[in-house]
């Protein structure tokens, strides 16, 4: 049962006018922010990473196409699961169609996993999805973005962790007209809600993300998109 009081329609709109007031005061926020995220320093990557692609082997650079900012998402896939990590398949669903709105503002867009190449495809077919997603695996990009976490003292999200594996985020480069590639940005965890439509839409709705009582984790509750109840 809900809790929240019956008003009426002008008791309602003096309500919501006082949140809006709120929340252009956090659109603000949050531009404010977007731009001192965009004035970061870059990091010159100077180790060559290359990967398994529909087009054969493709270093970081190739990756690019025809624009110069390219956004990652590492997508939790080791190499030895049959199927792709249902968080990060929540996050996909996501991707659809949004590849040639980036290409309008000179941004390529790929995901990327440790899984062969075959597992990838096999998977992308199942969830019809049609993004580019490429196979890291034979290098070490997974580690040195801090999403595949091995020995004595990893780390994630910019802190020491216990955790070992597989971990998602999302990390940006720049190509210079010269080649050269830099590292602008990566955000890892609760960074990564910015970027799920799904879970915007459920914080508009009485009962939000409804994820409180979820056991053993808030995210419990999700499904691959294919494996919901018809």
């Amino acid at each position: 049962m809900h809790s929240n009081p019956i008003v009426s329609r002008t008791e309602w709109l003096q309500a919501r006018t006082r949140l809006l007031a709120e929340e252009k005061e956090f659109t603000k926020m949050r531009d404010a922010l977007s731009a001192r995220r965009r004035e970061l320093p870059w990091v010159r990557l100077e180790k060559p990473y290359v990967f398994d692609t529909p087009e054969g082997e493709r270093s970081l650079a190739d990756l690019f196409g025809p624009h110069s900012q390219l956004v990652v998402y590492h997508f939790m896939f080791a190499p030895d699961w049959e199927v792709g990590c249902k968080s990060c398949s929540f996050w996909a669903d996501n991707f659809e169609g949004v590849q040639p709105h980036l290409a309008a503002r000179d941004v390529s867009f790929t995901a990327i996993s440790r899984a062969p190449l075959n597992k990838l495809q096999a998977f992308a077919a199942r969830l019809g999805w049609t993004f580019p997603w490429v196979s890291s695996q034979g290098c070490d990009f997974n580690i040195d973005f801090h999403v595949t976490l091995e020995g004595d003292a990893p780390s994630y999200n910019y802190a020491p962790t216990q955790a070992r594996g597989e971990l998602p985020g999302v990390s940006v480069f720049y190509k210079d007209p010269m080649g050269a590639v830099f590292h602008t940005y990566s955000c890892y965890a609760r960074g990564l809600d910015m970027l799920n439509g799904a879970y915007h839409y459920l914080d508009l709705v009485p009962k939000g993300r409804d994820e409180a009582d979820q056991k053993p984790h808030a995210m419990a509750w999700l499904k691959l998109r294919d494996e919901y109840p018809r």
